[in-house]
């Protein structure tokens, strides 16, 4: 579960930029909108946020900024090696800002437990790394380290809480490496629930990322095909079954664009050999009744994203996981978006409190009957071309009787492109 996620010079973000999942005053909706977690001396928390704003607003890049840091967490220590650059873009336009490090930290809770946790790295090291835990509801300092550079090296500090081989894990990680990757490398059992939160409980879907594998091979365990089933049809799809194929993938049976480079499509030959693909056909009636088969390419752009969605939601639900999706709603009617929304405000379908965060232009649902003031964020940028993240709630927008979606189309909450007449540009 988490609770918040703070970045800083990370492309279009200059300044430290917060997103808060901390439930405001408000009762409004609370006991389908909000829950409280287990944990000690915790907060009640958001199942969803939404965060609006203009093309090119910074929108993507706050969901780029946490599959970032989710990557580096995980790939750092195991797939670097020394003197490997790290995968991070500071903000560009300031010659202040381009040589000063990248700032990721977020606030979660795992296994009942509060912790905080952030670093700050450049291409070439991690310059700064910090964990605090609230095991008891108290504050507890497990590790602080930071980069000297006159004298070019790291002043270390770790608490008698932190418990392990911390000498051998502070000797073994690399400059372009986390300590908390490195510890888990080397059979940290205190710090694995931390990392198993990264790796399980915390999805990316970025525009790019969503393809319909993960709910193929999740339709291989029992009793998942009919719950995808299950989702599509009370998505109102015209769709009566769906049949899977699987097929080794083979590489002279593959015909690639002119235009792709040889490199390329050697790289991808590579990445999918041996790999098992999934046909999917879905079947239809026709109007005398027979039995008519599609192969999924030809179904619909939104027919094709809810089927690639119903994997990772129903995976999400079930395990109370975190989601952040950006343009959740790209070929998807109002409706549909409003549906998977309404999936993480029900106690039926989402027992175990998974949270959703998505990016959206879809401003039918910007209204008090499906969310909360303190659901709504919007993004833009400034006269220097930075990111600024703000939620609603600074307006003090009036309860229920408040047009969300009227007002900020009409200016009133800022985020909205400035369209100007050919004529003047």
């Amino acid at each position: 579960m988490i609770i918040e996620f703070s970045v800083k010079n990370f492309r279009s973000i200059k300044e430290q930029q917060t997103f808060s999942l901390v439930k405001g005053k408000g009762d409004e909706m609370a006991e389908m909108n909000s829950f409280t977690p287990p944990a000690r001396s915790s907060v009640t928390l958001l199942h969803s946020c939404a965060i609006y704003g203009a093309n090119a607003s910074g929108k993507s890049n706050l969901i780029r900024a946490m599959a970032t840091m989710r990557k580096i967490i995980i790939s750092s220590a195991r797939d670097t090696q020394r003197g490997d650059d790290l995968p991070v873009e500071p903000f560009l336009f300031s010659d202040e800002s381009k040589n000063q490090p990248t700032e990721f930290e977020i606030i979660f809770i795992a296994g009942g437990v509060r912790y905080q946790y952030g670093f700050s790295l450049t291409q070439k090291r991690i310059h700064e790394e910090w964990l605090l835990a609230y095991p008891e509801g108290r504050l507890q300092r497990w590790l602080s380290r930071v980069f000297v550079a006159e004298t070019n090296s790291y002043v270390w500090k770790t608490s008698r809480y932190l418990e392990g081989k911390k000498q051998m894990w502070q000797e073994a990680t690399r400059p372009n490496a986390l300590f908390l990757s490195t510890a888990i490398l080397l059979n940290s059992e205190q710090l694995q629930p931390i990392y198993d939160w990264f790796a399980e409980f915390f999805h990316v879907i970025q525009n790019e990322g969503l393809n319909q594998g993960f709910t193929a091979s999740l339709c291989k365990k029992d009793g998942y095909k009919q719950k995808v089933m299950s989702f599509l049809k009370s998505a109102d799809l015209d769709i009566q079954d769906f049949e899977m194929e699987s097929a080794i993938f083979d590489s002279d049976k593959v015909k690639f664009l002119d235009d792709i480079p040889d490199a390329l499509k050697d790289m991808l030959v590579e990445k999918l050999k041996n790999e098992e693909l999934a046909n999917i056909k879905t079947v239809h009636r026709s109007d005398q009744g027979k039995v008519v088969y599609l192969d999924m390419d030809n179904e619909s752009d939104g027919t094709q994203k809810l089927f690639a969605f119903a994997g990772p939601i129903i995976d999400v639900l079930e395990k109370g996981y975190v989601l952040f999706v950006d343009e959740l709603h790209n070929h998807l009617h109002p409706k549909m978006v409003f549906f998977l929304v309404a999936l993480f405000h029900n106690p039926k379908t989402n027992p175990k409190n998974a949270q959703l965060i998505f990016t959206t232009h879809e401003t039918s649902i910007l209204n008090q009957e499906i969310f909360r003031r303190d659901q709504i964020w919007f993004c833009e940028k400034d006269d220097n071309q930075c990111t600024v993240l703000y939620p609603l709630s600074d307006f003090s927008p009036r309860k229920g009787a408040e047009n969300l979606e009227r007002n900020y189309l009409a200016g009133r909450y800022g985020a909205l492109p400035y369209i100007r007449t050919l004529w003047e540009i």
